[in-house]
């Protein structure tokens, strides 16, 4: 037998590069190594639906179990890759076992930003990255319970809102001025931060963390401004960083993540590199790109997997987010670093309107507030632009 493709990763670009493949008609065994014990399974409603208790944990599989072997996929859950041998083509297994691959796939997603606080280890401090995440979370969030959460952006204002579906009493602290500071302007900000208060959440900028208090568990956080605010649980939600430190151990080339080319390949022959964990060259924004989202782990996985079949690729999709929160589905399409103005249409008050973001006369992205129409046209206008070249 052959050797095999191996998947490191069981995520979403894990799933969709098995089901590519299998529409590409690839014909060799394929192994995906994944440490959770889970199937792929959905990210994004973890901290919407899931947490809410609107979504089981079946809901949140990608595919059925079937799939996978129906697709000549062998699954290895709760397992986890320690070291990349490119010159033999190896990956060495936590246990000490090696395989050896014929083609690898790098698609091992983020992890949560560590909190650079005093206190971060205590019980009751929670990130939301995984289904175990928000298992242990929603165990301790009762109705009633103080929760603090570090960090106004997707994560920190989607949980804020699920947490006061579940009568939790709710703190938002950021660091930076406003909400959403870097990413989005200051009509959606302002908009967020109207949105939130008038649901409960007090909202608290412009001040960090010193400390979380507590001895067996949370009892409170210090801001930097000395204040204290009284807490039965911490969830911190300050980023998240790339899982490329197998990649870098390997000798792949790293830039905020793996550098991939527009086919997806790695630095080095047979391996290649797709979602959250790799950096692409992006000719619609004239630069090198880390998209952390379910668009770019699905496309991308395609983009690998019709490589890794042989066909031609060159990936340079048109980046989209989403966030739900409360009633409020806010769309955004392409990329707003690097604007510098905006034009604002609809009703703000009413809570149904779009801005645009323009570099020069250039249209670089589109942010929608319960306007999926002006998303989608959004959506086709930034895909029809002329390319920029990409430095280096």
């Amino acid at each position: 037998m052959s050797a095999p493709l191996v998947i490191i990763g069981a995520g979403q670009a894990a799933a969709q590069a098995v089901t590519s493949l299998k529409a590409e008609g690839y014909g060799k065994p394929i192994i995906v190594i994944g440490d959770e014990p889970y199937l792929p399974y959905q990210r994004p409603p973890l901290s919407k639906a899931y947490l809410g208790g609107e979504m089981t944990e079946d809901r949140l599989e990608l595919k059925a179990p079937a799939f996978y072997a129906e697709a000549g996929a062998e699954m290895r859950l709760s397992t986890r890759v320690a070291r990349i041998f490119p010159v033999g083509k190896e990956v060495e297994l936590s246990d000490g076992a090696r395989l050896t691959y014929d083609a690898l796939l790098i698609a091992t997603g983020t992890r949560a930003r560590a909190l650079p606080v005093p206190g971060a280890e205590l019980p009751g401090v929670f990130s939301i990255r995984s289904i175990d995440d928000v298992k242990h979370f929603r165990a301790a969030a009762q109705p009633g319970a103080r929760l603090v959460i570090i960090g106004g952006g997707y994560i920190g204002l989607e949980t804020a809102a699920k947490a006061k579906t579940l009568g939790l009493d709710v703190t938002v602290v950021e660091g930076a001025p406003r909400l959403l500071a870097r990413v989005a302007c200051t009509t959606i900000s302002d908009f967020a931060r109207l949105l939130h208060e008038g649901h409960g959440v007090t909202i608290l900028t412009g001040t960090g963390v010193a400390r979380i208090l507590g001895t067996d568990g949370v009892t409170g956080v210090e801001l930097a401004d000395g204040r204290v605010l009284p807490a039965d649980l911490v969830l911190s939600a300050v980023g998240a960083v790339p899982n490329g430190e197998i990649a870098a151990d390997a000798g792949l080339v790293m830039e905020n993540g793996i550098r991939v080319d527009e086919a997806t390949r790695t630095s080095v022959p047979d391996i290649y590199a797709a979602g959250d964990v790799a950096n692409f060259p992006s000719k619609l924004y004239g630069r090198r790109v880390r998209l952390e989202s379910v668009q770019n782990a699905i496309d991308q996985a395609k983009a690998a997997a019709k490589a890794i079949s042989g066909g031609a690729v060159a990936y340079d999709p048109v980046p989209w987010f989403w966030s739900d929160q409360y009633d409020v589905k806010l769309q955004i399409a392409g990329l707003l670093d690097g604007h510098d103005r905006t034009e604002c249409e609809g009703d703000v008050a009413a809570g149904r309107f779009c801005v645009r973001y323009f570099a020069g006369d250039r249209l670089a992205a589109v942010a929608s507030v319960n306007d999926p129409k002006s998303h989608m046209l959004a959506r086709k206008s930034l895909a029809t632009p002329p390319p920029i070249p990409v430095p280096g």
